[in-house]
């Protein structure tokens, strides 16, 4: 959303607005000199446009609604290819490829169709507004015509009526094209307002503290229930009392799905318990601000995190204002340095996307000296 809907924004507004203001004011312009030309012939044309307003609203509301579907599915192709190339090695040592091919092409394939659609109904609006008003001077000139032969108007005044009525014919097919590209730009608005408007799941309090002694730390968890939200039925923690004093080193040890991540997401409020607390210090976890609280701990994940950087900013990112010396310090703690100096640049190396220039335990180090460059309690 934030990459193809806000070009597409870009694209709208930097050319298809512009055009459509100077098709705007020749659309005005050539409405007021029908108006000073012959004021009846301008009524039975600025009648007939009438009635094509609710028809074009309507098909400008379905190619919105289109267009957002159409971005949706082109978000879920690019979602799935980059899930695919992220998964490379697994997807070629299991053979897959010739079924990721095919799946994509499927996605693809949907997007595709989903785009035609929304440009058949576009060009439907674009058509019905350029014969109509079409039709309609057309019309309003035939009855000119007849007039000229009446002797009601003169043959001066009918001609200019008809270069006036053609500027706004064209000025009209403009419109109609940017119109199409604005309820385009609208269906990328909605997805776009959807991400900006969406509500965080965990709010700290009004009246958050910090923690009291951040040098040291003491947890406990008291009678914790905990149930995911996309399985409410299944308590991923029932009732778990756990009490770990400052300074002790414990193991969480049991076979997975026993919740030894839960305990830890839980303590890291990256979601709410369901029942029971959660302190530190004595003081409720969802009493302290999220910052005070994640600053304390010191974090390394099963999938190690590498960010398109350097190796040394990559463990800089445990404490953004430590110094060379301090992350070299963390680094050789780790035992990061003796494969970095093998590196081409060294710390100054850059990793790649995710790490891909690295093993899995080459990852696994940078994430643990990241940790302890950070140095929570």
């Amino acid at each position: 959303r934030l990459t193809g809907d806000t070009t597409l924004i870009q694209t709208v507004v930097g050319s298809s607005i512009s055009m459509g203001l100077r098709s705007a004011f020749q659309f005005i312009g050539g409405m007021v000199m029908l108006a000073v030309t012959n004021l009846y012939l301008f009524s039975l044309n600025i009648g007939l446009m009438l009635l094509l307003i609710l028809p074009i609203i309507m098909i400008g509301r379905k190619v919105k609604k289109l267009s957002r579907e159409s971005q949706d599915r082109i978000a879920d192709s690019s979602a799935m290819a980059g899930e695919i190339l992220n998964a490379m090695p697994t997807v070629q040592s299991y053979t897959q490829e010739q079924a990721e091919i095919l799946r994509f092409q499927t996605s693809a394939d949907i997007s595709f169709n989903t785009a035609l659609k929304r440009v058949k109904v576009r060009s439907a609006l674009t058509i019905l507004m350029v014969t109509a008003v079409l039709g309609t001077i057309i019309f309003v000139l035939w009855i000119g015509a007849r007039q000229v032969n009446a002797g009601e108007m003169t043959g001066g005044e009918l001609a200019s009526f008809v270069l006036y009525a053609l500027m706004v014919a064209g000025a009209v097919g403009t419109m109609a094209e940017v119109w199409g590209e604005v309820m385009r730009a609208a269906g990328a608005t909605e997805r776009l307002l959807e991400l900006l408007h969406s509500d965080v799941a965990i709010k700290e309090s009004t009246t958050a503290q910090q923690l009291a002694n951040p040098t040291q730390a003491s947890i406990l968890f008291k009678d914790v229930v905990f149930h995911y939200p996309s399985r409410p039925q299944i308590a991923a923690l029932d009732g778990i009392n756990l009490e770990i004093a400052a300074g002790e080193t414990i193991a969480l040890v049991g076979p997975s799905g026993a919740g030894k991540t839960t305990l830890f997401q839980c303590l890291l409020r990256f979601y709410e318990v369901n029942s029971g607390e959660i302190t530190i210090n004595g003081q409720a976890i969802d009493s302290l601000s999220l910052k005070s609280l994640r600053d304390s701990i010191a974090i390394v994940p099963q999938d190690a995190v590498i960010f398109s950087a350097n190796a040394l900013e990559n463990i800089r990112y445990g404490k953004p204002s430590a110094s060379d010396d301090e992350v070299l310090a963390a680094a050789k703690a780790a035992q990061v340095d003796e494969f970095i100096q093998k590196l081409p640049e060294g710390y100054q190396t850059f990793l790649g996307e995710r790490g891909t220039r690295l093993s899995g335990g080459q990852r696994q180090r940078i994430a643990i000296a990241r940790a302890m460059l950070k140095d929570a309690p």
